[in-house]
């Protein structure tokens, strides 16, 4: 499996995703390290939820927003903005699942990517 690439340094792409959660006070974000690894699709996970789909849906849009305005990249693909359980921004590199909690915790995509380094990132800036 080959991993698909964008111009962008995956570390400031990384920093302008977790940025654009921020904004929307997103919640418990991580970030899963694959670039180790072989045979990935992409080289970072970022999960983070929302306590609604409302809430879910404003970080999504954030994350999209912050991401064009800071590194001029688009998604090449979104998913999920139909009912807002379980968004999914695909940058190449870094693919973002932002979910309602209850749909985090079912799909429980942490432990199903234990492999990869992860990186807790508090939920305020500071």
């Amino acid at each position: 499996m080959k991993k698909r690439k964008t111009n962008s340094n995956p570390a400031d792409l990384l920093a302008a995703i977790i940025t654009g959660i921020h904004k929307k006070k997103g919640l418990d974000i991580i970030s899963i390290d694959f670039s180790g690894l072989k045979e990935t699709v992409c080289d970072y996970f970022v999960i983070c939820h929302g306590d609604s789909s409302t809430h879910v849906n404003a970080i999504a849009e954030s994350v999209d927003e912050n991401v064009k305005t800071e590194m001029k990249e688009k998604p090449w693909s979104k998913e999920g903005f139909e009912n807002s359980q379980w968004i999914l921004l695909d940058y190449a590199n870094i693919v973002v699942h932002i979910f309602q909690k209850p749909y985090r915790g079912f799909y429980n995509l942490e432990n199903l990517w234990a492999d990869g380094i992860t990186t807790a990132h508090p939920d305020t800036i500071s």
